[in-house]
Parts: C-alpha cells; sequence; structure tokens
C-alpha cells in the first residue's frame, strides 16, 4: 500500500489520486537548469505556455476556461442563484461629478440620474439582507463590476456584509473593478459572450437601469431568452419608468405586430428598490 504523505494522495473532494499533481510538474520544470532546450517555448509544459494558449487554435479551449473558471469558483462558494443588476457605468453617486459627460445636458442628465445610484444600493442592500436568510447561497447580487450603477450594487452588499460578484470584462478604456466587489468573487473575461452566460446561469431576477449599449444589449439578449422559452421566465424589471418610456416605445412594436401583444408583459417597470423587491417577493411568494 503507498504511504500517505500529510494526506497528499487524497485530492479535495477526497478521492484517492497516486498521480503526481500538474502544480508539482510545472514548479518543477521550472527548476531545471537553463539550456538552450529547456529555454525553448517548444520544451514548456502546454497548459503553462501562455502563448501557446493564446493561439489562435486554442479559441475553443480559452472559451471553455472562462465557463469553467467561474462556474467552478460559484460551485465551490455554495452560491446556488443569482440577482443580475445591469445598468449605465457612467452615472455617477449623488454629490458626485459626471465625469463621462462631454457637454452640459449630457452633465445634468446623468447626475440628475444619481438617484437611480441610490436606488440600485439600495435594491442590493435587499437583496442581500434576504440573502443572509440562505447563508448567502440564494439572490447573491452579481454586476458588471465595474463603475456607476453596478459600482452601487456592490457597494449595497457591501453595506449589509454581504458578499457579491463582480463580472468584469477587458476593454479598451480602463475597466478596473469597482472596490466593492468581493475580491474572491471578482472575475475578469475575455469574451463577451461567456461573461453573458455567467450572467444568466443562476439569474432569478434580473434588473436593468438607465444604461447606455451595453445595458441595452444586455436587457435585449435576456429579454429575447425568455421571449423565445430558452430560459425560464423570471422577473425582468426595468428601473425608471420614464426614462425606458422615453427611450424604446414597447407598445409600438406589438401595436406594428413585431411581438406578441402579451411579450410587454415580460416587462416589470418600477422607479423603487422597494417596488422592485415586492416583484421578486411576489414571484417567488417569499415571506
Amino acid at each position: 500500500m503507498a504511504k500517505l504523505k500529510n494526506g497528499k494522495l487524497r485530492r479535495k473532494d477526497g478521492v484517492w489520486d497516486p498521480l503526481k499533481d500538474s502544480s508539482t510538474d510545472k514548479q518543477r520544470a521550472a527548476g531545471v537548469p537553463k539550456t538552450p532546450q529547456s529555454e525553448s517555448p517548444a520544451y514548456r509544459l502546454a497548459y503553462a505556455d501562455e502563448d501557446f494558449l493564446c493561439r489562435e487554435e486554442l479559441r475553443p479551449v480559452r472559451l471553455q476556461l472562462e465557463l469553467l473558471k467561474v462556474e467552478m469558483s460559484l460551485a465551490e462558494r455554495g452560491i446556488k442563484s443569482t440577482v443580475v443588476m445591469f445598468g449605465g457605468a457612467r452615472i455617477p453617486a449623488p454629490g458626485m461629478q459626471a465625469w463621462a459627460a462631454r457637454n452640459e445636458t449630457q452633465r445634468h442628465n446623468l447626475e440628475a440620474a444619481s438617484v437611480y445610484y441610490d436606488e440600485a444600493r439600495k435594491f442590493a442592500r435587499l437583496c442581500s439582507e434576504h440573502a443572509a436568510k440562505s447563508s448567502y447561497q440564494e439572490y447573491v447580487v452579481v454586476t458588471g463590476g465595474g463603475p456607476g450603477v453596478m459600482e452601487a450594487g456592490n457597494r449595497g452588499a457591501d453595506d449589509v456584509g454581504a458578499p457579491s460578484i463582480g463580472l468584469n470584462i477587458v476593454l479598451p478604456h480602463e475597466q478596473a473593478p469597482n472596490a466593492y466587489v468581493t475580491p474572491e468573487l471578482s472575475f475578469n473575461f475575455h469574451y463577451f459572450a461567456i461573461r453573458k452566460m455567467h450572467f444568466m446561469m443562476r439569474a432569478k431576477a434580473i434588473t436593468v437601469f438607465p444604461g447606455g449599449f451595453g445595458t441595452l444589449d444586455e436587457m435585449f439578449e435576456a429579454l429575447t431568452l425568455i421571449q423565445t422559452g430558452r430560459m425560464a421566465p423570471i422577473p425582468l424589471i426595468l428601473f425608471g419608468k420614464d426614462f425606458w418610456h422615453k427611450m424604446i416605445n414597447f407598445e409600438a412594436l406589438a401595436d406594428f405586430g413585431t411581438i406578441a401583444p402579451e411579450d410587454v408583459k415580460l416587462l416589470h417597470f418600477v422607479d423603487t428598490a422597494d417596488e422592485a423587491w415586492k416583484v421578486i417577493g411576489s414571484f417567488y411568494e417569499l415571506a
């Protein structure tokens, strides 16, 4: 019988595994004598060779890795469901300047929209207080991890000592994760498609605050999944009745015939965090 060395022959899940683990071999490979052969890119272990992993032919593997890394992390944390918060990165916190404004009209509109920052923060607190009842396994707040409404969502969870998820993405301009995302749940993506999948995979509700092209893209993708039956119907809540009715005439789409009249009913329009949580509580019959 093989002799145990501090239990190292069992994996974290308790399964017996006498094979040498890849991390150990990675360390050993890094310590071999420096020769023309060992320093050649060809000699690198495939899974430790970043240049190899970034080759065009390895795109399917990279897609899989982005799916697996977050899925495994959330599963290990015991997170079973989430509440998604989409919204504009350019909306400032109350009292802060609209850093993204290009003119006086934009400055006025964005700073007035700080009310949505407040409501997003309050809504995240409500979700997180309910999540505490399940030891933060259900109704965990997830945002895009950036500034604006996303920051407000993570900040609201942080206000009550709750964990929250941030799904950031590499963009041409700086897009660092906001300071309120739980560090162990702060993820970064290259592929928009895989990021979108992670938003949907545990979603028990989706909230959408005023935003730009990215927010609209996320909203319509979620709406299409529900409309086409590719996703179970869940509460899809739009914050800011005046904003949404001004920007998009959903009723006109129904009148024209390009969507069914009942499709408009997939959307819930609210102005406050309390209204939004009431929609979720009624849908899931929460006490």
